[in-house]
């Protein structure tokens, strides 16, 4: 099921833009960015789209940051119609504001829309929001190591009324948190809980999407991680196959320089993932797709044939795996330099230190972009609340 307005999906988008009153002066802002905290301060300002069965994409707005009214009867707050995506934004030495493969997470929501019935965004009109946002709150890009301004895009159906169909009308909206590094003092090796009780996501479910019910149905097994002195919880499948960790993918490094990572129709396809993958190839190694039980997990480390285990993802770039505990055993997991080496090879292409071969980065503050053209609205201090 496609949900798209032929007529009006690809028109461009003229923005309006009401600035905020109360935003943080820029003494407030430097303390927040001195040393920022994973999704706990947010910028200035927000990026508003409505969505209708009749309208198509419709009323695009920078707004000030602030709570959303929504309608007691809301279907996202009964049937869970929700999607959302993560992306950093990256400040170089020269200043500039850049994104990395920003055209993936559009096709990644696009999927992620698809499966849980909601209308697709334009990749061009993802990518547009991104640009206004950064027009306005680009101050917000932290310049210190390793930090960058996190953001969240995110979907959900807004129709009022109780039954169980795809929604009529639909809320896009980015919203934006500056972080730091993910881990202090460098990538340290984390323990993983080995969930042999609860699923993430079922074959022919969700499990592809970035959708809140997988990251809702891993949070009572990654509380039970913590019970056992664990950082994070891997998930199998139902014939015993690995999936992935509750927020991360799993890489698995054989001595001979091959490169498996598990291939599964409910496992997120992981961006992060896919450019260290890329990076490996560039060096010469093979990457394989495919099943990886936890029996060859266990004895590949065993016997020596496996070297490394790292888990990987969008808000710590890279975490070695440095012990698997299950009920009944505890396997130290092998370390090695190739995980970290990755990983600095990629944020160096992130932060503009290394060529981007690729074509990854997009510049988001070049006036030639296009961004900041929508037309200012009279300033106000409260958010809009959409419709």
């Amino acid at each position: 099921m496609t949900l798209t307005a032929p007529e009006t999906a690809t028109a461009p988008l003229e923005f309006a833009v009401t600035r905020n009153l109360a935003a943080k002066t820029p003494a407030q802002r430097e303390e927040l960015l001195r040393d920022p905290v994973f999704g706990t301060a947010f910028t200035d300002h927000m990026v508003d789209i409505c969505w209708s069965v009749r309208g198509g994409w419709h009323r695009p707005r920078v707004q000030p940051y602030g709570p959303i009214s929504l309608d007691p009867a809301a279907a996202v707050l009964h049937y869970g119609q929700e999607i959302f995506e993560g992306i950093k934004a990256y400040r170089h030495a020269d200043g500039s504001i850049h994104t990395f493969r920003p055209d993936q997470n559009a096709l990644r929501m696009q999927r992620s829309a698809r499966r849980l019935a909601l209308p697709e965004l334009p990749v061009e009109y993802f990518l547009q929001s991104l640009r206004e946002l950064i027009a306005v709150d680009g101050e917000w890009v932290p310049g210190g190591d390793d930090q960058s301004l996190y953001l969240r895009p995110f979907m959900f159906a807004k129709e009022a009324f109780l039954g169980v169909r795809p929604a009529n009308k639909v809320a896009y909206y980015l919203i934006a948190s500056p972080v730091a590094a993910y881990f202090k003092g460098g990538a340290k090796p984390v323990s993983i809980w080995l969930s042999e009780d609860y699923a993430r996501a079922g074959k022919g479910g969700t499990g592809a999407a970035k959708t809140g019910g997988n990251y809702a149905a891993s949070l009572l097994p990654q509380a039970e991680a913590y019970e056992q002195g664990c950082d994070q919880v891997v998930f199998l499948d139902q014939d015993g196959n690995v999936e992935e960790l509750g927020g991360m993918n799993i890489v698995f490094v054989y001595k001979d320089g091959t490169i498996v990572t598990p291939q599964s129709d409910s496992i997120l396809e992981g961006i992060t993932r896919e450019s260290l993958l890329q990076l490996a190839r560039d060096r010469g190694h093979r990457v394989e797709g495919r099943h990886v039980s936890l029996q060859e997990w266990r004895e590949g480390v065993a016997s020596g044939d496996i070297v490394e285990v790292f888990a990987c993802g969008t808000a710590a770039v890279v975490a070695p795996i440095g012990t698997l505990k299950g009920r009944d055993f505890e396997d130290a997991q092998p370390t090695g330099p190739l995980a970290l080496s990755l990983r600095e090879e990629l944020t160096d292409i992130q932060y503009g230190r290394r060529e981007d071969r690729h074509g990854w980065l997009l510049r988001l503050d070049d006036p030639s972009t296009g961004s900041g053209t929508g037309a200012d609205a009279a300033t106000g201090a409260g958010a809009g609340t959409g419709s």
